[in-house]
């Protein structure tokens, strides 16, 4: 095998390319280098072709800490995914991450995550001109962080819909109009019992933003239309699901559907009518809400309200840029739901 002694090794290393060694192969002074690099200043597409020609060539990668200084920026976002969003809605709020990783790519960002829900670690995050803009998951209706995000200097962007967004830019599904999308559909087949199974007790108490406005919106077209209803919540369980089916059963006399918003208990939901010798959609209707991939693949294919995760974590980063870069003032976007039809609703079974 060939080696190479120390002095052959350092004698191949190439020194350092700077702003000066990119000015001069390029044809240009250092100022449009670094104006083509912090984009302060408009510069010819011909001239920037010629800098970025020569920072390939040159293999020059300016220093982060210089080009944060500046531009003013770090290039980083700051994204706070608390452990307990994890635990409860791991598919939903991964492919939130993933949607928010991939759009900071596509714009030059890299990702920071934190996991903790203390406000005084989201403080800590920005305040150390760590990062750019922040993206908020796990948003409650009375979020005690909101006050934090709002004096800050970076703009923050909530995925959830606060009752008070306290002047926050905020992005989500329309989970009220899921609710009452859900219901039409049913009734529209012509169920008069529906049931919501929702999210589980700690969600719900909390105020969990998804978890409180999709109750929300199936309370207010139920009401409207005059179907019984009522709405429990769901753990992850195959015990927990057959206890959530005995008490829809015991407060609607038995429902005829079942709106089902725990992407985790599907599976357990599935297993407990099929124990109890229920078909799908023969015997009971059961219409999801969750991602639509989640729901077409298990034991009985489910007709799903698709809950847009990648989506909504690319619109956040959207957002966040806009607010940055074009100070576009604080919005709330609200994802239209749209209904996957896969057959598990059907008309009632004959008394």
């Amino acid at each position: 095998m060939k080696t190479f002694d120390d002095r052959t090794r350092i004698g191949r290393i190439r020194p350092m390319a700077t702003i000066a060694d990119v000015a001069r192969l390029a044809g240009v002074s250092s100022s449009t280098v670094s104006y083509v690099l912090s984009g302060k200043r408009p510069i010819s597409a011909a001239t920037r072709a010629r800098v970025e020609r020569a920072i390939h060539e040159l293999g020059f990668s300016p220093h982060a800490g210089a080009r944060a200084l500046a531009t003013n920026r770090t290039n980083v976002l700051g994204l706070v995914v608390p452990l307990r969003a994890l635990e409860s809605n791991p598919a939903t709020v991964m492919e939130v991450v993933a949607g928010v990783l991939a759009a900071a790519r596509e714009h030059g960002d890299d990702v920071l995550v934190l996991t903790d829900e203390d406000a005084a670690d989201v403080h800590r995050l920005a305040a150390g001109s760590r990062v750019d803009a922040l993206v908020l998951m796990d948003v409650e209706r009375h979020d005690p962080r909101l006050p934090v995000l709002a004096a800050l200097r970076q703009p923050a962007i909530l995925v959830g819909v606060p009752a008070d967004s306290q002047g926050l830019s905020c992005v989500d599904l329309d989970f009220a109009a899921a609710g009452r999308l859900a219901v039409r559909h049913l009734t529209e087949h012509g169920h008069e019992r529906i049931a919501l199974l929702g999210s589980g007790e700690a969600a719900v108490t909390r105020g969990a933003s998804y978890a409180v406005r999709i109750i929300e919106g199936f309370r207010e077209e139920a009401g409207r239309l005059g179907v019984r209803h009522t709405v429990v919540p769901l753990e992850d369980s195959y015990p927990a699901a057959a206890t959530a089916l005995a008490r829809a059963r015991t407060e609607v006399d038995g429902p005829t559907a079942l709106v089902v918003h725990n992407e985790g208990a599907l599976p357990a939901v599935l297993t407990a009518l099929a124990r109890e010798g229920l078909r799908v959609p023969e015997d009971v209707s059961v219409l999801a809400v969750a991602p639509a991939r989640r729901a077409e693949h298990l034991s009985v294919p489910l007709t799903v309200i698709d809950i847009p995760s990648v989506e909504i974590g690319r619109t956040a980063v959207a957002m966040a840029v806009d607010r940055q870069e074009r100070s576009v003032p604080a919005e709330t976007r609200l994802l239209a739901p749209q209904l996957v039809e896969h057959g598990s609703c059907a008309a009632p079974p004959a008394p």
